[in-house]
């Protein structure tokens, strides 16, 4: 297992949450989302040049933007 950010993993790659940088309003703001440590998601799409990140996390899809993905550090195979 090898640890990564959101914003560096790959198209339809995997990975389970292992933490939310940040202060306690962003982690918040994640966690109404659905992603919270524990949780499996899968990045979807990325548009280039810091724009947004795509992810699905259980039955929702999401568009976060670049500096938000980039505090989720997920654990990947």
């Amino acid at each position: 297992m090898k640890k990564t950010v959101l914003v560096k993993m790959k198209e339809n790659q995997k990975g389970r949450v292992l933490e939310i940088t940040g202060g306690y309003s962003i982690q918040n703001k994640f966690m109404s989302m659905g992603i919270y440590p524990g949780r499996e998601i899968t990045k979807l799409s990325h548009f280039a040049l810091k724009g947004p990140v795509t992810i699905k996390t259980g039955r929702s899809v999401l568009a976060l933007g670049h500096g938000m993905a980039a505090k989720i550090i997920l654990e990947v195979e």
